[in-house]
């Protein structure tokens, strides 16, 4: 019996994906095997010894101490694209929102509610509708910073309204690149982006290579009057650059998921409350892939999706499984090759994997391991954690 522990609100489909017979799934759970969350912060919570994965139904992990978790053997978890379409649709609403006066009429219609004439409404109406004329979005370029999941639906969405789209990601992956339309233009920089952009939306993650990457430097090259959406990360914006653009005309409007103090107020600052992701389709995909990928990990050991430990699947291929986390060093394997060997294991299929300082590995072999085998393999230096699976 598997026991997860849940924080926060969790989208029912996505626990009812664990069978009863074989999980206990509350906040209760003590002795927890692994945790599943969505916005709890773990960075100073005590987690149970036992807990060898955790995942997070969204794409951001900030939450979690993911590194300090990877030096414990705990696989961490998160669910990229199960919020894609989500936020793609407010993208849209946001370009649109910044490229006509929306929120400007609809605010000026709310102060007409004094006027019982309709006539007297329509006169002034058609008198005023000029303030709050705009442009179409249609021939604009949009510069689309990360092709990931989310910024490969927002440049392919955005072609279909029209719209010409430059892409820049130097990390893109070979599964984004057959995601985009061969019609976004690849751009070799940053720079070289913002330089082309009518708008410019970001869907990059906050790791320490995007802090702050939307700076000063950045903002100087963009073009006169662009305007800058943010439904990515509050912190790969450097907040004073972004508002002295604004102040100096640079940039004509922030759009952005990630409010503060110094922009309310502000025409030229359209915000909203983190509301991303805040649809019921996103949060039951989140949970439902967060669900699968702990389910396939508890019981087949395989890695998809995590953050601190490659990805890492095989196939059953019959006989017992063995797991195992390590520090990424010459050797490891072949240790721990050596004490199967020695315990007259014969090894059915492998797979071993690494990611920066941390490795991991899957051994099917064709004997039930004896007790001495697993005690032996945890002892190894370097390994971190090692577990044994029943046949599927």
């Amino acid at each position: 019996m598997y026991k997860i522990r849940t924080y926060n609100s969790l989208a029912a489909k996505g626990l009812d994906r664990f069978p009863s017979e074989n999980y206990q799934v509350s906040p209760e759970e003590s002795g927890a095997d692994a945790l599943m969350l969505r916005s709890q912060k773990l960075h100073n919570e005590s987690i149970d010894e036992s807990v060898i994965a955790v995942a997070r139904a969204g794409a951001g992990v900030n939450n979690i101490p993911v590194d300090e978790y990877a030096k414990r053997g705990i696989v961490v978890f998160n669910t990229p694209g199960a919020n894609a379409n989500a936020v793609k649709e407010l993208v849209a609403a946001a370009l649109l929102l910044g490229s006509r006066d929306i929120f400007g009429g609809m605010s000026y219609v709310q102060t007409l509610d004094e006027i019982s004439d309709s006539a007297e409404m329509h006169k002034l109406l058609e008198a005023n509708k000029k303030h709050f004329a705009g442009s179409e979005i249609a021939g604009l370029t949009l510069g689309v910073v990360g092709l990931g999941a989310i910024g490969a639906m927002v440049a392919n969405m955005a072609l279909e309204l029209g719209m010409k789209v430059a892409g820049f990601d130097p990390a893109i992956s070979i599964e984004s690149a057959w995601r985009l339309s061969s019609r976004v233009q690849k751009v070799d920089s940053l720079q070289a982006l913002v330089s082309v952009a009518d708008f410019v939306t970001l869907h990059v993650p906050a790791i320490p290579p995007t802090l702050g990457l939307i700076n000063e430097k950045v903002l100087a090259r963009c073009k006169p009057g662009a305007r800058l959406l943010n439904f990515a990360r509050d912190e790969i914006v450097d907040l004073p650059a972004v508002v002295a653009a604004l102040d100096s005309g640079r940039l004509s409007a922030y759009i952005s998921d990630f409010p503060h103090p110094e922009l309310l107020g502000r025409k030229d600052a359209l915000l909203l409350p983190h509301i991303g992701a805040s649809t019921s389709e996103a949060e039951e995909n989140c949970a439902m892939m967060a669900a699968d990928q702990l389910m396939d990990f508890l019981e087949h050991g395989n890695i998809r999706n995590s953050v601190n430990y490659p990805d890492t699947q095989m196939a059953r291929n019959g006989g017992y499984r063995i797991t195992f986390c390590n520090e990424n060093v010459p050797k490891v394997l072949g240790h721990v090759l050596t004490v199967l060997a020695d315990h007259n294991l014969n090894v059915i299929d492998m797979v071993n994997l690494s990611r920066g300082d941390f490795a991991y590995s899957i051994i099917d072999v064709e004997n039930k391991p004896g007790p001495g085998v697993m005690s032996a393999i945890n002892a190894e230096e370097h390994v971190i954690r090692a577990r044994l699976l029943p046949p599927a």
